[in-house]
């Protein structure tokens, strides 16, 4: 096998591969997250560097789509703009509340829920 075949042996297959679409990208993305962010809270004072490490996770996530919504090109219509623009402030001020032992976080996961099924819906395409 010369040079050229391996190389097409090595990369052929990840290059057959489709990328996926941004919508399908943002879906296994956040849902990752979430089901980290799930299992840390469950795990609660137990493992306090993990839940960090997952509601960092989550509020980091969050923080892109803002910034993406934010964006004057962005597709979206403008009222789900808006709604996820507040629902990203309302993620960060809440995880706050969880760090300082004020919240337990499961509307942080609800949240998340809700975004899933509009991704996996296809709303606001």
């Amino acid at each position: 096998m010369n040079a050229i075949d391996m190389a097409r042996t090595a990369y052929g297959a990840a290059a057959a591969t489709p990328v996926g679409t941004a919508r399908s990208t943002e879906f296994k993305a956040l849902a990752q997250i979430s089901h980290r962010l799930r299992e840390a809270i469950k795990r609660g004072k137990s493992d306090y560097p993990g839940l960090v490490a997952a509601l960092h996770d989550n509020r980091r996530i969050w923080t892109l789509f803002a910034s993406s919504v934010a964006q004057g090109d962005n597709a979206l219509p403008p009222k789900l703009r808006a709604r996820l623009l507040y629902l990203s402030e309302f993620t960060r001020h809440t995880t706050q509340k969880v760090l300082r032992g004020e919240d337990d976080g499961a509307v942080l996961i609800e949240i998340n829920a809700a975004v899933l099924r509009g991704l996996a819906n296809g709303e606001g395409a």
